[in-house]
């Protein structure tokens, strides 16, 4: 395709920014499900089936980051303003971005009932899996603020640990293994969508865990897999899954104070 410089950098621009918003659409249509108690995977996979639509970026989680998305996000918005047109949709494709983060924090908080005192095994820090990029990455964000709101983070990435000693207040422990990560934990989130991650062995990382409590940001696991283990699973738009047998309680929690802190998921009941 031979174009005008000019097309060609709109093409980019308006190529990433479209992607962008397929994977804050995506997350809309979760906070959309967690509220009427449908399966966000299901409704995605469902609308991917579509020719016209295809199931490519139409992944709910916690967010899209990296080099590309958000610096050419703003560019095409840029330009658009610069020519008069306020383009609005991508203001709020931004805003559901932020957003999931927090929502998803809020997830956090819902399980634990307050995140201050907690140690938190994190599992991913790169902005996606089979990188170490963690420019923009909304998994650097996350620990950011857990760290600020008074978790103790012990993390664990293939790749992108070293970039993130960089990122990453040095409060943050680094583990060699996922299951090193685990050893301890109060509860167990996966901010990463690594193949490994999807591959754990899960009757391991149920006796590592202090609690099993697993809050997944990437929607690795079936919910019916996860109690089958014994896991109290949080997931992205999906009915949170609980064993038959209730986990054991979490001790140490100021229950008045908590309630007061804690943010329950629109749609979700709180722990």
């Amino acid at each position: 395709m031979l174009t005008s410089a000019k097309s060609a950098e709109l093409i980019k621009h308006a190529s990433n920014a479209f992607l962008a918003m397929k994977i804050s659409f995506a997350n809309a249509v979760a906070t959309v499900c967690e509220s009427v108690g449908a399966d966000a995977k299901q409704v995605c996979q469902g609308m991917g089936m579509d020719a016209r639509i295809g199931p490519r970026f139409l992944n709910p989680g916690i967010g899209y980051g990296g080099s590309c998305f958000p610096k050419d996000l703003l560019a095409f918005r840029s330009v658009a303003r610069e020519c008069g047109f306020d383009f609005r949709l991508l203001d709020e494709v931004i805003r559901i971005n932020e957003e999931q983060r927090q929502r998803f924090l809020r997830k956090v908080r819902s399980a634990l009932w307050t995140l201050r005192g907690k140690r938190l095994a994190v599992l991913g820090l790169a902005f996606k899996g089979g990188t170490d990029d963690i420019r923009e990455s909304p998994a650097i964000l996350l620990v950011q603020s857990l760290i600020q709101e008074g978790s103790q983070v012990v993390a664990h990435d293939p790749a992108a640990m070293a970039r993130a000693k960089e990122a990453l207040p040095p409060s943050v422990e680094y583990a060699a293994t996922p299951y090193d990560a685990a050893r301890g934990a109060d509860a167990l989130l996966i901010l990463t969508e690594w193949e490994e991650y999807a591959q754990l062995d899960l009757p391991r990382l149920a006796r590592e865990l202090k609690y099993p409590i697993i809050v997944d940001g990437r929607n690795l696991y079936e919910g019916s897999t996860m109690t089958q283990h014994g896991f109290t699973y949080y997931s992205v738009g999906r009915p949170t899954a609980t064993p038959e047998e209730p986990a054991a309680s979490i001790p140490n929690v100021d229950r008045n104070e908590s309630r007061v802190e804690a943010v329950p998921v629109e749609g979700e009941r709180s722990a």
